[in-house]
């Protein structure tokens, strides 16, 4: 198997396969044909300068075609690719380079100031270079679906990131969510705004869009809630994929009225729908999100802007997606959709258990540990997929349908006076008040209970805190969801702690 071979070079050449929006304002369009060949010479320069088949490749390259060319290249020759997001500093790139030992680094020019700070011990390639492209076409090598293929570091929640290590499965295993989560089909154009280097981008920003013969966008810039809707309605994406926070940044701070606009793109635009399907092409008809639950109200602000509910989705780094809102089934809101077909889920204990063999993009093991190279280069590995049931930290509940619905990381849950209170619930009470921006419910200590909800509270712009305030949440709250599960301590915050991957640190907010 070989995702270069049995993926790019099955299109049609002349399809368009990326639209690239620069950081400059430029637009340009790449065509499947023009991927094919620069990244098969890219590949040719890979192994004239040494990097050969299971050798790790880091990249430190916003969300450019050339980071895209980088990553197929690797997979062509069989090489592992460490894609890291810019956002990283020295010593988180550092934390990589030590625990990958890279044999060649390939970097944005604006990132080589950066990694130079981490001290690398390899050779360091900067783009954009048109000389990377001079090589002769490199051959695709065969490859098996257990042989290494991508390296993604978990976001670093609860201590230090791990290193999880994909197989060549992975790739052709997002077919399943592409198909029935994701929903993206020939001729779409497919927006995952993820930045380069986070498990969600390696899988939905162009592998799962090219499974389906659709084209991925990719926005080289800083999220801005008006330009995204802007962009959205111009360039009449159909399949969008962000972040909840994303989502909820643009329900409360987009200028009003944007958000309506994405009902209709206009017609001017037409001919670029048509150019990419060869005919007429509705405007945007889906929206996903995963990585958090999705609060209640940030759900309906966009149904009632777009007439589109966002489908809420599950997945971990190690496994890949395993649950989606089923397609053409009413959105439940709170809930993260069922088990994608063929993956079998339980809940022991409250927590989510997955069985390993059953999902096709599950990871290989841990780098260092189930998955590490050998003196020689080669790659040892002790794959997880034949292993027992995977515990996934998270405490889920299932209605009578199948839904499942994330209560909390099992150390998130909050037990006070003998009740447990998953934090979700509570933050979706606090964001439905039209004072509250951004919220995180957790645990502080209490002699009488044991413990108490405690409020993280990022007020909207031009409100300011106060006790009266306080007071207000805490009734609100209590209207909103179960009176026990209000919070008894509030406090307020400028910004959340969050991961690069916008996860919030709860973890952090505990122990201030």
């Amino acid at each position: 198997m070989n995702f270069s071979r049995d993926v790019i070079d099955r299109l049609p050449p002349e399809a368009l396969a990326l639209l690239e929006l620069a950081r400059d304002g430029s637009r340009r369009e790449w065509s499947f044909g023009e991927i094919q060949e620069l990244s098969a010479r890219l590949a040719g320069t890979l192994t004239k300068l040494g990097v050969r088949r299971g050798d790790v490749v880091m990249t430190v390259i916003g969300n450019r075609p050339e980071w895209v060319m980088a990553m197929v290249a690797c997979f062509r020759v069989g090489a592992v690719v460490l894609p890291c997001t810019e956002q990283l500093r020295a010593k988180d790139l550092r934390l990589r380079l030590e625990a990958a030992n890279p044999t060649l680094v390939l970097a944005d020019e604006r990132d080589v100031a950066e990694l130079g700070a981490a001290g690398p011990s390899c050779p360091v390639l900067s783009i954009p270079d048109e000389s990377l492209y001079a090589a002769e076409p490199a051959p695709c090598v065969e490859l098996t679906p257990e042989d290494p293929c991508l390296i993604t570091f978990t976001s670093g929640t609860a201590g230090e990131p791990k290193g999880v290590v994909h197989g060549q499965r992975y790739l052709l295993g997002q077919q399943i969510q592409a198909e029935h989560w994701l929903d993206a089909r020939a001729g779409d154009l497919v927006w995952c705004t993820a930045a380069s280097g986070w498990s969600k981008s390696a899988r939905n920003v162009f592998i799962a869009p090219w499974l389906r013969g659709a084209t991925a966008l990719l926005h080289d810039a800083r999220f801005d809630p008006n330009e995204r809707l802007e962009l959205l309605a111009r360039e009449r994406v159909n399949v969008l994929c962000m972040a909840p926070t994303e989502y909820r940044v643009i329900a409360k701070r987009a200028e009003s009225g944007r958000l309506e606009s994405l009902r209709g793109a206009g017609a001017q635009q037409e001919a670029r729908a048509q150019r990419r399907s060869g005919g007429p092409n509705q405007p945007l008809r889906g929206l996903v999100a995963a990585g958090e639950a999705l609060n209640p109200e940030v759900l309906r602000v966009w149904l009632q802007a777009t007439g589109l509910s966002i489908r809420d989705g599950y997945g971990q780094t190690e496994t890949g997606q395993l649950t989606g809102a089923p397609l053409n089934e009413p959105i439940r809101p709170g809930s993260m959709g069922r088990a994608l077909p063929g993956m079998r889920l339980a809940i022991d204990a409250g927590e989510l258990v997955v069985e390993p063999a059953s999902v096709p993009t599950f990871f290989l093991g841990y780098l260092g540990e189930g998955a590490r190279r050998n003196k020689n280069g080669g790659w040892i590995v002790e794959d997880r997929s034949a292993g027992e049931p995977w515990r996934t930290g998270d405490v889920v509940s299932e209605d009578e349908q199948g839904f499942l619905r994330f209560e909390g990381r099992n150390d998130d849950v909050i037990v006070s006076a003998g009740y447990r209170i998953g934090p979700f619930e509570v933050e979706s009470a606090l964001v439905s008040h039209p004072a509250v921006a951004e919220a995180a419910a957790v645990s502080a200590p209490d002699e009488e209970r044991g413990a108490v909800v405690k409020a993280v509270v990022v007020l909207r712009d031009g409100l300011a805190p106060s006790a009266e305030l306080v007071a207000e949440l805490k009734e609100h709250c209590k209207r909103e969801t179960a009176p026990y599960k209000y919070p008894r301590v509030v406090e307020f915050v400028r910004e959340l702690p969050k991961t690069a991957s916008g996860k919030v640190k709860r973890a952090l907010l505990r122990e201030s």
